[in-house]
Formats: structure tokens, sequence, C-alpha cells
């Protein structure tokens, strides 16, 4: 019965899920908007022969709020399936996307869809279901531009024991253990260190938060890059930061416990004093007293007997 079901599943792959035609051509103000946002100053983006960041691929085949991509009944039938079984909660899982020709401003932009895969049963920490896989080839002017991967969850939520209603949250939170109390399948996921990065990480475990600065034109950057998106210098130098900032936004996570994090837990996107932001935990205060604007100071929290991270200890007004 089991290997039944997940047949009928497996024959929606390779038909198509959804077709559509950009609302917009890609433009100009667009790509300003998109580039401001990211606080991306890159000068390929911008003048007489700009081309759009690649990372904006999805963002012309979008429909708006008031639209949405023609999609097949194909694709319905399947979701509907997954519903009818009892994996009626969708969670998106990751995406992937690869650049073939850069886009450029007046380019008309069409896309289709199809279900690439549908994975065999699979038992998450949410839930046990099934992984449903599209892909999206976008053209520009008929012209293959790029493909855009999307990958989600359908699944039957786990089912979890009751908390008491009479206890309050702060009594529901499990203690958080000191480093050493940890097992190793308990520990945090370690930060990938390559030769662009190695010079950051070796500070932190200094307990310094280096930034770095092009020495052709002073522009400091955060996170660190290769280059510079100012001038384009490959040269550069660091600078430490002083350690006083301010939340510039922030997030509350949620997610189920999981081991090494102890939902819930704000994460900030922190405004140095020297300019540049940084995305980091803000501890030291209640999750939900963490407010825009508030400020922050660094400092340098052990995770285990290798971790070291930057983290922001709000300040008290």
């Amino acid at each position: 019965m089991h290997e039944e079901f997940e047949a009928r599943l497996k024959a929606y792959e390779g038909r198509p899920a959804a077709t559509g035609v950009g609302r917009d051509p890609v433009n100009e103000p667009m790509i300003r908007h998109w580039c401001e946002a990211m606080g991306d100053t890159n000068p390929a983006y911008a003048g007489p022969d700009a081309i759009a960041p690649p990372t904006m691929l999805q963002a012309w085949t979008m429909a708006g709020l008031t639209g949405r991509p023609e999609r097949t009944a194909a694709y319905d039938e399947l979701l509907r399936l997954l519903d009818e079984s009892g994996h009626g909660a969708v969670v998106a899982t990751d995406c992937e996307q690869e650049y073939v020709r850069p886009l450029r401003p007046g380019d008309e932009i069409t896309f289709d869809s199809v279900i690439e895969s549908v994975s065999e049963r699979k038992t998450t920490k949410l839930g046990a279901g099934y992984f449903v896989t599209t892909r999206t080839d976008i053209r520009a002017d008929g012209e293959l531009a790029g493909t855009h991967r999307f990958r989600i969850l359908k699944y039957a939520p786990a089912r979890r024991p009751r908390i008491p209603e009479q206890r309050r949250p702060e009594e529901r939170r499990p203690k958080e253990r000191r480093p050493e109390e940890r097992r190793p399948e308990e520990r945090r996921p370690r930060p990938v260190i390559n030769r662009d990065n190695a010079g950051f990480w070796e500070g932190v475990a200094r307990h310094e938060l280096l930034i770095q600065r092009c020495t052709g034109c002073g522009t400091l950057r955060f996170p660190w890059l290769p280059g510079c998106n100012s001038c384009g210098c490959a040269q550069w130098d660091t600078v430490a930061a002083s350690g006083e900032g301010t939340v510039y936004s922030y997030v509350v996570m949620h997610h189920p416990p999981f081991p090494a994090f102890e939902p819930p837990y704000a994460v900030g996107l922190i405004e140095l004093a020297e300019g540049v932001r940084i995305v980091s935990n803000v501890v030291g205060v209640p999750y939900d007293k963490v407010r825009i604007g508030m400020p922050v100071r660094l400092t340098f929290r052990r995770y285990d007997d290798e971790l070291v991270l930057p983290v922001f200890q709000g300040v008290a007004p």
C-alpha cells in the first residue's frame, strides 16, 4: 500500500508545474531598489551597460500581490493528493539557482516549471512527509538565462507532548547547559572557513571583530569579500570594531527545538558604530524585549571547546 502511494507520487515527476510571463521586463528601477535594499554598490548594476544582479533571477518571475503564475492541473493534483493523505502541512526548505547569462534592462522574461522530483517518505523533526522539488527555467527573449530549483516539504506534523497551560513560558524553557555539558551531537554547526574569510575567524579566536578596509578607496566592508564593491580593488587591510552598535532590525526564532539551539531567541542585524552591519544573536535581554534602535555591545561567547562566536549584549537604557 505504501509503495503504491509512492508510485502514484513518482508518476508526477517530469510533468509541468507552472508557466508564466514576467510581469515587467528587466528594468533599472527594480534593479536600483534591489541593490539599495541589499546594500550592494557593485558598479556593474548601474549605468548604461548595467546588468541585473544574478540573485534577482526569481524576482522577475514573481506575479506580485494581485497575481500568480499559471499553475498546472498536474501540480495542483499532486498537492491535493498529499493533502488528502494527511500530509497537509508545508514548509519551504531550500532553493538552488544556476545562472547562464546576465539579464539586462529591456529583456522580456518567460518561464516554465516542471515537477523535477518527489522524494521517498522522509522523517524530520517537523514530521514525516515528502520533499517536492520544482525546476523553473527562466528565459530572456527566448534564451535560457538561468534555472531556479525550489524545494518544499509536505508533511504530517509530528505529535508533541502537551505542555500544561498553567506553566509560564519561562518555566517551560530548558535551562541552557554549559558548553562542557553538551554532547558532541548537540554542538553548533561549524562555520565554513575558506581563504576569503579565514582572517575573520582568526580574529574572533583572539576576541577581535575585524572589518575589511579597501586600501584603494578606504571603504569598510562586511561580510568579508575578496574585492571592493565600491572601486573593485583587490587589496585590503582590516580595522578592529569598537564593539558598539545598535539593532538595525531583528527576528525572533521560534523553530522547533533541536540540539544546540533553544528557541525562542533573537537574531539581530546589528549596525556597528563603524557603519557596517553584521547578523548575530542578541543576548542578555529577553527575546521579547529586543527593539530596533536598542544599543548593544560586542561580546564573545564560547559554545564548546572549539567554537567561539561574536554576539551582542543588549545595553540597558
